[in-house]
C-alpha cells in the first residue's frame, strides 16, 4: 500500500486546523481557489507517480543489485541515519538544480507558483519532476543503501517538509540555524530579491550554510510569495506544462542546435543574465472574480474526490495498464474541469456538466473497471452525487445570472 494513502487524511486535517488557528489569530493565509488548485497539483503528482515510480525506483533497484560497491545492512540504525543524511545532502543538490537549470525549473516551478503560503502549498507538487532528477539519487544505490531504506528515507525527507509551509510559526531560535524551519522556507518561496535561489535544504539548513545559499528571513521586509512570471491560472495541467512550452519556443528561436540545447540547461533567466530587481509593492495576486457559491461548489467537489483519489493510489499498481490510464485521465479531467470552473471560463459549466455525466455513468454501469466493487450502496451514493452536483451547478448558474 502506498503510504501516501494514509497521509492524505492527516494532510486534510492539519489544513483544517491551520485554517481554524489562522481565523482565531485574525489572519488570512488562504485563498480557497488557490488552495484547491494546490491540492489538484498534488493529485496530479500522485497520478503521475503511479506510472513513473515503477521506472525510477526500478532503476535504483537495478543499480543496487548489480553495481553497488558495498552491502549495507537494512537492520542497523546507523545505516538508516546515514542514509537519511545522505539523501538530504543529495536532495539539496537536486533542489538547487531545480532553480538553476531551466529543464528542471520547468518542473519545479509548480511548487513555487502559489502566491499564498500555507500547508496546502506544500502539496502543490510537480507531475513531471521524477523524469529528470532520479539519476542524482543513484550514488546511494552505488554505496549500498538497500532499496527499502532508500524508499523510507525519501518519504521521511518529503513528509518533514510539509510542516514548514506555514506562516503561523515564527522564528525558532537555534533550530533555524540547523534545520529547515518555516522561517527558513518562507524565504525560499519568496520573490523578493534577497529570497531568490536561497535555502534549498530538505531537513537540514546546514547544507545552505555550508555552500553559501542561506538567507535569513528579514523582519523589515515582508516575503512576497510566487514566481516572477505569475502562473495566473487554476488549471493544473497548464501549470505543469507552461514553462516547458515557453522554453521550447525560446529554444526553437535560437540560431543553432548548440544554442537551442543550451537554453534547456541554462539558468531560468539565461546565461550571465542578472535577475532584475523586483519592487514587491507592485506585485498583485491572481484573484479572478469567482463567486463564493462557485468556490463552495469546487470545495465540495474536491472533498468528495478525496476517497476516489485515495482509491486510485491504493489500487493503481494492481490495475491493468489500460484501466490505470483511463482512471488517471478521469481524475486529471476532473482537476482541469474544476480549475476552469474556478477561473470562471465560459465553457466551465458545460465541461463540468459533462464530467458529472461521464463519471456518474461509469460509476453506475462499470465501476469494476477501475477496481470498485459493485454494490447498491455505491450506486446510491453516485446517484445522490449526480443529483446534488446538478443542483449545485444550477444554483451557481442562477447566482451568476442575478
Amino acid at each position: 500500500m502506498n503510504p501516501i494513502v494514509y497521509a492524505i487524511p492527516v494532510f486534510m486535517l492539519t489544513i483544517v486546523i491551520e485554517l481554524i488557528v489562522a481565523a482565531r489569530r485574525r489572519l488570512a493565509p488562504y485563498d480557497l481557489a488557490d488552495a484547491i488548485t494546490s491540492l489538484h497539483f498534488g493529485v496530479l503528482s500522485q497520478v503521475a507517480g503511479a506510472f513513473t515510480k515503477v521506472f525510477t525506483f526500478g532503476i535504483y533497484v537495478l543499480v543496487f543489485e548489480y553495481a553497488r560497491l558495498f552491502t549495507l545492512p537494512a537492520d542497523r540504525l546507523w545505516v538508516w541515519i546515514a542514509a537519511l543524511i545522505g539523501y538530504d545532502f543529495l536532495y539539496y543538490w537536486v533542489h538547487r538544480a531545480g532553480h538553476e537549470v531551466s529543464l528542471v525549473w520547468a518542473s519545479h516551478q509548480v511548487h513555487h507558483s502559489s502566491e499564498w503560503y500555507n500547508l496546502s502549498t506544500a502539496l502543490r507538487q510537480t507531475a513531471t519532476g521524477a523524469l529528470f532528477v532520479w539519476p542524482l539519487y543513484l550514488p546511494l544505490a552505488l554505496l549500498g543503501v538497500p532499496p527499502v531504506v532508500f524508499g523510507a528515507v525519501a518519504l521521511i525527507d518529503l513528509l518533514y517538509q510539509y510542516w514548514v509551509h506555514t506562516e503561523l510559526v515564527g522564528r525558532l531560535g537555534w533550530a533555524d540555524r540547523v534545520f529547515v524551519t518555516p522561517s527558513n522556507h518562507r524565504v525560499h518561496h519568496g520573490q523578493n530579491d534577497y529570497c531568490l535561489d536561497r535555502n534549498y535544504g530538505g531537513i537540514l539548513i546546514l547544507w545552505d550554510r555550508l555552500f553559501g545559499t542561506f538567507a535569513e528571513e528579514r523582519s523589515d521586509e515582508k516575503v512576497v510569495y510566487g514566481i516572477r512570471k505569475p502562473l495566473a491560472s487554476f488549471d493544473p495541467v497548464f501549470g505543469n506544462l507552461n514553462v516547458y512550452r515557453d522554453i521550447a519556443r525560446e529554444a526553437a528561436a535560437q540560431p543553432s542546435l548548440h544554442a537551442a540545447l543550451g537554453r534547456w540547461f541554462a539558468p531560468p533567466a539565461g546565461w550571465n543574465t542578472p535577475v532584475p530587481h523586483l519592487d514587491t509593492s507592485t506585485v498583485t495576486r491572481y484573484l479572478p472574480a469567482t463567486s463564493r457559491q462557485a468556490k463552495a461548489y469546487a470545495a465540495v467537489q474536491y472533498a468528495l474526490s478525496i476517497p476516489v483519489v485515495m482509491h486510485f493510489i491504493a489500487v493503481a499498481a494492481a490495475l491493468p495498464l489500460g484501466a490505470r490510464v483511463g482512471y488517471a485521465l478521469l481524475i486529471v479531467a476532473s482537476c482541469v474541469s474544476l480549475g476552469w470552473w474556478l477561473e470562471g471560463r465560459r465553457v466551465a459549466v458545460r465541461i463540468e456538466s459533462l464530467r458529472i455525466a461521464v463519471v456518474g455513468a461509469i460509476g453506475l454501469v462499470a465501476p469494476q473497471t477501475f477496481g470498485w466493487a459493485e454494490s447498491d450502496g455505491l450506486r446510491a451514493a453516485i446517484v445522490i452525487w449526480i443529483g446534488a452536483s446538478a443542483l449545485g451547478l444550477l444554483a451557481v448558474k442562477r447566482a451568476r445570472a442575478s
